[in-house]
């Protein structure tokens, strides 16, 4: 099993393959840092082909799919190589009384083949789960997904929950969902916003400081 089909695997969202194909280049003695390198060029065209308007929200979806079922296979690989560095920490979520998870879903998978720890809180997520999972791991990002306007408030709550216990000015929060903007992400209390998940990894990159 040789890199290019790996990539070309990912471009093409064969989601049906994938997970048998990352199993043979790993029983082949592949690097897992090299066939996740590979993944990441898929993933990363998928994204051009996105904003090009050559792929849509359906061709993205899939594709988010398609690293799910490799990172099941490959996450093992990852966690015994030793070449794993400290990773930047993100969590991830759709906020209290929204259950919309397609962008969140895909932003998690395409954060994953960057490089950066996940930990996806799920939907209707609450201030305390996300103050919760930010002691336990020390998370230095907050991601947060709110598709339904009745429920950007949310984004607020989570601010002022986390001026309340001293976390605010240890995390950096980003935002995204089809009622929001920068300048409402700013007045709820956010850091940054982001118009989709392939424009989010951009954001998330330049907040952790690797762009």
């Amino acid at each position: 099993m040789d890199f290019e089909k790996l990539t070309e695997l990912i471009i093409e969202l064969e989601v049906d393959d994938i997970a048998d194909a990352v199993q043979e280049a790993l029983d082949e003695g592949k690097d897992a840092f090299d066939i996740l390198n590979s993944l990441t060029i898929g993933m990363d065209e998928v994204g051009r082909r996105y904003e090009e308007k050559e792929y849509y929200l359906t061709e993205l979806v899939l594709a988010g799919e398609t690293m799910k079922e490799a990172f099941k296979i490959l996450r093992p690989a990852l966690a015994d190589s030793d070449k794993s560095e400290d990773k930047v920490k993100i969590i991830i979520g759709t906020v209290k009384g929204d259950n919309h998870d397609i962008g969140k879903n895909i932003l998690g998978s395409l954060l994953l083949s960057s490089g950066f720890e996940i930990y996806d809180l799920g939907m209707d997520v609450d201030e305390n789960r996300i103050i919760e999972k930010i002691r336990e791991t020390g998370a230095e990002i907050v991601a947060l997904s709110s598709l339904l306007t009745m429920t950007v408030e949310q984004i607020k709550v989570v601010h002022e929950a986390l001026k309340d216990v001293g976390l605010r000015d240890k995390v950096k929060l980003i935002v995204g969902g089809a009622p929001l903007n920068m300048e409402l992400a700013k007045k709820l209390g956010a850091d940054d916003f982001a118009d989709d998940a392939v424009d989010g990894v951009k954001h998330i990159k330049r907040l952790a400081g690797i762009e």
